[in-house]
C-alpha cells in the first residue's frame, strides 16, 4: 500500500505472512524511498514475526501486533 498525503510526503506499507523478513523484503520500498527522496518519509513490511527490525533508512519491519497492540494506548 502506497500513501500520500495532501503535501506530498509518501510512506510505504507491505505485509508479509513470514516471520523471517530481511532486506530483500524492502526492496521495492527502498527503490521507492530512492526515487522520491526527501518524499519518502517511511517504508514498512508488517509480518508476523515478534520484533522490530531496522532494514535501512526509513525502512523498518514491524510485528503486525503493533496495529492491534497500540489500539489502547
Amino acid at each position: 500500500m502506497i500513501i500520500e498525503a495532501p503535501d506530498g510526503r509518501v510512506a510505504g506499507i507491505e505485509v508479509k505472512s513470514g516471520t523471517d523478513v530481511g532486506h530483500r523484503d524492502v526492496r521495492h520500498l527502498a527503490k521507492l524511498r530512492d526515487r522520491l527522496g526527501n518524499r519518502f518519509v517511511a517504508g514498512v513490511v508488517l509480518n508476523t514475526g515478534p520484533t522490530a527490525l531496522s532494514l535501512g533508512e526509513r525502512l523498518q519491519a514491524l510485528p503486525i501486533s503493533v496495529l492491534w497492540d497500540s489500539c489502547g494506548s
